[in-house]
């Protein structure tokens, strides 16, 4: 079976309203003039009451927010681990990018090797289900809904606040395990368990879904499967920023680099480039923000090999991997590169959309590498440039566009020059539009 085209989530609702008088024998009631009374009276009452019943719940607009990549706050809980024998055996440690306590106890390798997901080769399982953690490794989410789960968006939060909303009630936050993709770890159910009681604890009011660079992935993934009853009742429309929808070039050399969450720094040590590197290579998440070659085709260099001389592009990846000796890598990527589908109209989110972009700064697409080997250490002068946010390539930013074909609902692209990726979801212009959009019915 092919996840990629898996039956949405279908919801039932088991009330209905039917109505109807007949007299046994099929004519009318011998009082016809006092039946007809009561069904005008009848008539006039369900008139009312269905009026009420389409009409849009008066007030603030609920924000559910799905944050960027390693943007969630995870726990790590380590109880008898042998798979690094050189790390504590038990303790505990979070994950999470500006982490401001970071481990006393577990080096970056330690949580690298523990946070390293395991991989099952047996093609009759299907794939979400051929991953799992080390043994003695539990990761949890932390504060899941809540807007202490990511502190990243505090800009955010207190911008919403000036205008009503109250954290924990109308701002929630759908956090995710950054190295899952949204098939994984329960979170489409428990995602639209999320919405579904924000929409009740704000009496009926539908959710703006907002999120940033890796976010909108997510979100996207959400309502491309669910029904258009669901999303209907459930969603007011969708703000993606900078979202990372055909993934990015930088990805590819990442699988070789590494790269670590706590600052989004490049490993400083050979140790730490190899643990990190096979983190990722393990990771189905970094095969789906990576650039599709089904946007990307050969428009931009991810890799160049100095000692063979060869560049690849996004369409060239299964090469990259084969050459690599990457044969598990090329198997996962053959599953999740271009994952969540966004580009026909069979995958628009069919919701109202304003998405947010930046522009005109340096960004890194590729790197060149001295080989092919895992574990490598990367510096500015091999990298790979071409305009974008400073995070993500122009390609990745502009390909959302196809979306100005959704019929029935409306779609706008707003460019900010000059703004940073991580400055760009704080920007006080982005939430100044973002808060007149939470005011437009």
């Amino acid at each position: 079976m092919d996840t990629k085209s898996a039956n949405p989530i279908t919801h039932r609702y088991p009330w209905r309203l039917v109505v109807g008088c007949a007299s046994e024998s099929g004519g009318l009631p011998v009082n016809a003039k006092v039946w007809a009374r009561i069904a005008l009276v009848v008539l006039l009452s369900l008139t009312g009451l269905a009026g009420v019943a389409s009409a849009a719940p008066v007030g603030r607009v609920p924000v559910v927010l799905f944050p960027a990549f390693h943007l969630s706050k995870l726990e790590v809980v380590v109880a008898g681990q042998t798979t690094a024998p050189e790390c504590p055996r038990t303790g505990r440690f979070q994950d999470w990018y500006r982490n401001d306590r970071p481990s006393a106890d577990f080096s970056q390798v330690c949580q690298d090797k523990l946070l390293t997901l395991r991989y099952r080769a047996d093609r009759s399982v299907p794939m979400p289900a051929r991953f799992s953690e080390q043994p003695g490794v539990r990761v949890r989410l932390v504060d899941f809904g809540r807007t202490s789960s990511a502190p990243f968006y505090e800009p955010m939060y207190r911008r919403l606040e000036s205008v009503g909303h109250v954290r924990d009630r109308d701002i929630r936050v759908a956090g995710y395990d950054s190295r899952l993709t949204p098939d994984m770890g329960g979170f489409l159910p428990r995602t639209v368990r999320l919405i579904e009681d924000t929409v009740r604890a704000n009496g009926g009011r539908k959710v703006q879904l907002v999120g940033h660079s890796n976010g909108p992935l997510y979100a996207h993934y959400l309502l491309t499967h669910t029904t258009r009853e669901w999303r209907e009742r459930h969603i007011h429309g969708f703000t993606p920023i900078a979202g990372n929808f055909p993934g990015q070039g930088l990805l590819y050399p990442t699988l070789f680099t590494g790269l670590n969450i706590q600052d989004f720094g490049y490993p400083s040590t050979v140790e730490n480039a190899e643990s990190s590197a096979r983190m990722y290579q393990a990771a189905p998440s970094t095969y789906m923000s990576a650039a599709d070659p089904g946007v990307f085709g050969d428009r931009e260099v991810v890799l160049t090999d100095q000692s063979t001389g060869r560049s690849y592009t996004p369409r060239d990846h299964p090469r990259l991997l084969a050459d690599a000796g990457l044969p598990v890598a090329a198997e996962i990527a053959r599953h999740y590169v271009g994952f969540v589908e966004f580009t026909s109209p069979r995958w628009f989110p069919n919701v109202d959309v304003h998405a947010e972009k930046g522009s005109g700064l340096s960004t890194v697409v590729g790197a060149t590498l001295p080989d092919l080997r895992t574990g490598q250490l990367l510096t500015p002068p091999q990298f790979l440039t071409r305009d974008g946010d400073g995070n993500q390539e122009d390609l990745t930013n502009d390909a959302v566009r196809v979306w100005d074909a959704m019929r029935r609902h409306r779609f706008s692209l707003t460019d900010n020059p000059g703004v940073d990726h991580f400055a760009l979801p704080n920007a006080p212009q982005v939430l100044n539009r973002l808060v007149t959009t939470l005011q437009t019915p």
